[in-house]
């Protein structure tokens, strides 16, 4: 909770009224002062020069519209939402990231008829200058794109590993749009393309400062690692005793497959040679298991090829030592 104190200093009083208490002229420079301290202390003037005093005490959980007023100059808002067809993890996964980002926008899911280029439509529409957009395929894959309205660029990644908050693993908890620290490895700096993916990374997941749904707090992080050609994302609450971290999800993996120049179209400007297409992995994975039964078949055929026709007769030297029980009673 927090608290506001709604009168004006002791020394502005005393700069607009004298010592004695008379009042004086008009100090334009102890106006501004009194009308500077009244707005941080949660008075607000009206047109009319009337003053309306706020409530001493404020919740946490509501907007803070009046502090932010003016100060709110990064205008970054993210819009996120999918594609018919999404699977329930994709859909604890976006409202996970809404609740993380409070500076995103959520919309009803698109229909799959619709090309990704009226994406840009629908974000002008919402006032949206970055676009979080998660397409669902055979119900299965999940694809992720990342994006800049207007000039671009634009990345499409393939969403795996992904683990919600729900989850009973992730114990931690956060204030709901609180700030987070953003913490990039040093592999992005290395290409070209990882550069610019950074970039993305952190105007999208980055919260503005003074945003009117935010919180003046920073008590978690957010860790973006590149390890085997993919982006690891993870998300960790700073505990206020010792400073330790602890988990508390999200957590998915990025991997990368084409960046394109514009929003949703243009150029390719690169493209992942390393990335393998969910469909040639499970082709892949049925030719080894066909490959197994295969073996199998042509192993037991090899025994029966090697397996003698005929059984040739035993040695007759060889049963010279073989005693039957009557022969060690004759003697």
């Amino acid at each position: 909770m927090v608290k506001i104190n709604p009168k004006a200093s002791a020394q502005v009083t005393k700069d607009l009224l004298g010592k004695r208490g008379k009042k004086k002229g008009v100090n334009k420079k102890a106006l501004k002062v009194q009308a500077k301290a009244e707005k941080e202390n949660g008075v607000v003037p009206k047109e009319n020069g009337s003053i309306v005093e706020l409530p001493a005490v404020r919740n946490s959980d509501e907007p803070a519209n009046t502090v932010t007023r003016g100060r709110w100059r990064n205008k970054q808002r993210v819009i996120i939402f999918g594609s018919r067809g999404i699977p329930h993890k994709g859909r604890h996964l976006m409202n996970n990231l809404l609740r993380l980002l409070p500076h995103g926008k959520k919309d009803s899911k698109m229909d799959k008829r619709d090309t990704l280029f009226s994406i840009n439509e629908i974000a002008e529409m919402k006032n949206c200058n970055k676009v979080l957009f998660f397409e669902a395929r055979k119900n299965q894959d999940i694809y992720m794109w990342m994006a800049e309205i207007g000039k671009g660029p634009s990345v499409k990644f393939l969403v795996e590993n992904m683990s919600t908050m729900e989850e009973l693993k992730f114990s931690g908890n956060c204030l709901k749009g609180s700030r987070a620290i953003l913490s990039f490895d040093p592999t992005f700096d290395t290409a070209p393309q990882w550069q610019v993916m950074k970039d993305l990374l952190a105007q999208t997941f980055g919260t503005p400062y003074h945003h009117p749904k935010s919180q003046p707090f920073i008590d978690h992080v957010i860790t973006f690692t590149v390890l085997d050609n993919r982006i690891w994302f993870r998300n960790f609450q700073i505990i206020e005793e010792d400073g330790s971290l602890v988990e508390i999800g999200p957590r998915f993996t990025l991997n990368p497959i084409r960046l394109f120049e514009g929003s949703f179209v243009g150029q390719t400007l690169w493209n992942n040679t390393h990335y393998v297409s969910p469909n040639s992995y499970r082709s892949m994975l049925k030719k080894a298991q066909a490959g197994k039964y295969k073996n199998k078949v042509m192993q037991k055929q090899g025994f029966d090829a090697r397996k003698p026709d005929k059984v040739y007769p035993a040695d007759p030297s060889s049963e010279v030592f073989e005693t039957t029980a009557d022969d060690l009673n004759s003697d």
